[in-house]
């Protein structure tokens, strides 16, 4: 009953306001009325209709003509190939294309029966069909603004196969539109239908007619017959529906339709629809999918750094028939290849899960990466590559990169000697201890960096200043976070955002390339399917970090760590390499999260990096047990396809003799440190100005 009242009053309210609006809405409405003719309104609200659908068409225009339709045919006929640092193809990329052949080498049956099928109009139309945009306008009206298909022309489907996306939506459709009569303009009927046929998706995994035929058939696409050519034309609709293989009597199905709309264009007579409808289909099944994907994390790095750097979006680079020119060494790639599929070098959890892994291979003098697997297992196409995308702590690895380098800038040499006590620092009071637990009270540099002793080293970084560390950081190309600037973070390498592979070798290539750091890349050179070089990044680009002398006292340093050091038991047989492992531990100090090995000689470094990709796990063994025998099988493998270059200098340590620089080692390097001074004083200043800004700006706000 109450309910009731509460209606009926609210009834009656809504009555009254009905009452009082309707002639005062009245009144408006005809003084809009007479404002309206007044002012010829209806004539401005159609011009500027007009004037914004010329300039949608002339974008939409503008839009057809910057897709570069003349390299379609091209594009679609290549595939996109992989060319290695020797000019050698080392395959192809994945794409959705399959055997081009020319229109003369396909039955006459297959035309026949899609034209049939998809476009009757397709030889009188100009690349859209008028009557088909009118069926598909009316389908829109009456359901409602959904886009239900149809009324696209197989130019229309070739320019949206080729350049769009399958999203049902107006702008799509008005771009397709476009295009299509872009393609008409550039390429005749025939070749229109060669590119669509040749680029069509037919179901399980084939593309183009001449693998549908050997894959639905067994033969190849001159031998289809009529019956067949019309299942080809069936499945276009619906590729995973309609096809042979999945649901046979659904494709016998929607082949009859296709040969009855051929009898309806007069392809076929009565006669002949009857008896091809009531015969089957022979399936046979002959298509070898040729694999050219052959170094899957590299190939996926290649299309990761064309989108990243150069701007080509992924299906573009896979369709489009380019030519990648890349720093990638085959025989390198092969052997790290070789040891990753040695399971007994890796560790795995009780339960079976594996521990990850992923390796790095770089050219220290042009920054080319020739080797690289970013994962172990089961690969997953375009999936996680954990060599270049993976940002893991990198525990002692970067100990040389963030606190002895800068502190031989800072005129320490290998032999000073170094605080080895276990002290407290700042107001965390950050207490960083020695694995052994063992303290010698003071210890030669070279010796704290070989042996990778966490508190000389901490003591050191604390002794030149932790923003030196941070600079120097900065330079071989590892940037720090606001909130990771302590002295654990820098000094053993406790960050929380972490590093790549690819990261800690690009910033071991400065030492054996005499202190310049080449920027990191996989791509060299790439080419269009019309000849044109769209990016060449072949002339090296380096920029200094370190000096030749500083480099030279590093390699003296990471050469004993490999000698006599933590790496002792890693060096590949026959070879000197210099280098640094790195572990982190878990946070209960049992086993290890990440394992770390760096490996180098004056013409590869190799970084390799071992963990769980859940920290659920834990490693159970020293870098130098597992990774640094992983590093060690690759190096083995690796070196002996290098020009084999020999260090300048010997290991720091007993017997080592620093040679005495000649008068331009000593001009050049003092222009070196001299240059380097400069930028450090740049970026102080710019950090202490920026910080008296900030302080005046806080203390003109209180004001």
């Amino acid at each position: 009953m109450k309910k009731y009242k509460i209606r009926e009053k609210l009834k009656l309210y809504i009555d009254r306001i009905i009452e009082y609006s309707t002639p005062k809405l009245k009144r408006l409405f005809i003084v809009l009325k007479r404002k309206w003719k007044k002012h010829h309104l209806t004539k401005f609200l159609i011009l500027f209709m007009l004037v914004i659908s010329l300039g949608f068409s002339v974008y939409l225009a503008i839009l057809a003509k910057s897709a570069n339709v003349n390299s379609l045919h091209a594009g679609l006929a290549q595939s996109t190939f992989i060319i290695d640092d020797n000019g050698e193809e080392a395959g192809t990329l994945y794409a959705q294309k399959g055997t081009f052949i020319e229109i003369d080498a396909m039955s006459e049956n297959i035309a026949d029966a899609v034209i049939a099928t998809e476009d009757q109009r397709f030889h009188s139309h100009r690349g859209f069909d008028p009557i088909g945009l009118g069926r598909a306008a009316f389908g829109y009206l009456i359901n409602r603004g959904q886009i239900v298909g149809g009324g696209s022309t197989i130019t229309q489907q070739l320019a949206k196969n080729a350049y769009l996306s399958a999203d049902q939506t107006i702008m799509r459709k008005l771009k397709e539109l476009f295009l299509a009569i872009e393609i008409e303009k550039n390429y005749s009927k025939n070749q229109i239908l060669e590119m669509y046929l040749n680029n069509a998706y037919f179901g399980n995994g084939v593309w183009g007619v001449e693998d549908a035929s050997a894959k639905y058939f067994g033969k190849s696409a001159q031998e289809i017959t009529v019956p067949e050519a019309a299942t080809f034309a069936a499945i276009l609709k619906a590729p995973s529906h309609y096809n042979p293989l999945d649901d046979y009597e659904r494709s016998i199905e929607r082949r009859n339709v296709v040969l009855k709309l051929m009898e309806d264009t007069e392809v076929i007579s009565t006669e002949e629809k009857t008896a091809f409808q009531e015969s089957g289909l022979t399936l046979v099944d002959r298509y070898d999918r040729k694999d050219g994907y052959r170094y899957p994390y590299y190939f996926d790095a290649v299309t990761n750094e064309a989108n990243n750097r150069y701007g080509i979006e992924e299906e573009d680079l896979l369709n489009n028939g380019y030519t990648v020119y890349t720093s990638l060494n085959q025989t390198h790639q092969q052997q790290m290849d070789a040891v990753y599929e040695n399971n007994d070098l890796f560790e795995s959890a009780k339960d079976g899960t594996l521990a990850q892994s992923a390796s790095v291979a770089l050219n220290p003098k042009t920054g080319g990466v020739t080797a690289v697997v970013g994962g172990r297992g089961d690969y997953t196409f375009r999936g996680l590559n954990r060599a270049t995308q993976s940002r893991r702590q990198p525990g002692s690895v970067i100990k040389p990169l963030g606190v002895y380098a800068p502190a031989l800038e800072e005129g320490y040499s290998p032999y000073s000697m170094l605080v080895d006590e276990e002290l407290t620092y700042g107001e965390t009071n950050y207490n960083p201890t020695n694995l052994s637990g063992t303290y010698q009270g003071e210890v030669p540099m070279y010796e704290a960096l070989s042996d990778s002793l966490n508190a000389p080293t901490a003591w050191l970084l604390n002794e030149i200043g932790i923003d030196k560390g941070i600079r120097k950081l900065d330079r071989f190309g590892i940037k720090v976070a606001d909130d990771e600037r302590e002295l654990g973070a820098i000094s053993l390498g406790g960050m929380k955002t972490g590093v790549s592979p690819l990261q800690i070798a690009s910033a071991y290539s400065v030492f054996p390339n005499d202190g310049l750091k080449a920027d990191p890349h996989f791509i060299t050179k790439i080419v269009d399917a019309t000849g044109a070089i769209i990016v060449d990044n072949t002339e090296v680009k380096s920029e200094r970090v370190l000096s030749s002398d500083v480099s030279n006292q590093m390699n003296s340093m990471l050469l004993s760590v490999f000698e006599s050091g933590t790496a002792r038991n890693n060096q590949p047989n026959g070879y000197k390499v210099a280098g640094k492992t790195g572990t982190t531990q878990t946070e209960n100090g049992v086993g290890a999260t990440d394992q770390w090995i760096v490996g180098y000689t004056p013409d590869i470094v190799v970084a390799s990096w071992t963990g769980f990709d859940i920290n659920d796990y834990s490693l159970t063994t020293y870098s130098s047990q597992g990774i640094g025998m992983v590093l060690k099988a690759q190096m083995e493998g690796i070196l002996p396809h290098t020009e084999q270059s020999t260090f300048l200098v010997e290991e720091a340590g007993e017997g080592y003799q620093e040679e005495e620089p000649s008068i331009f080692d000593q001009f050049t390097g003092g222009m070196e440190e001299a240059g380097e001074r400069v930028r450090e004083g740049a970026s102080l200043f710019k950090n202490k100005t920026s910080e008296l800004f900030e302080q005046f700006r806080n203390r003109s706000k209180n004001e």
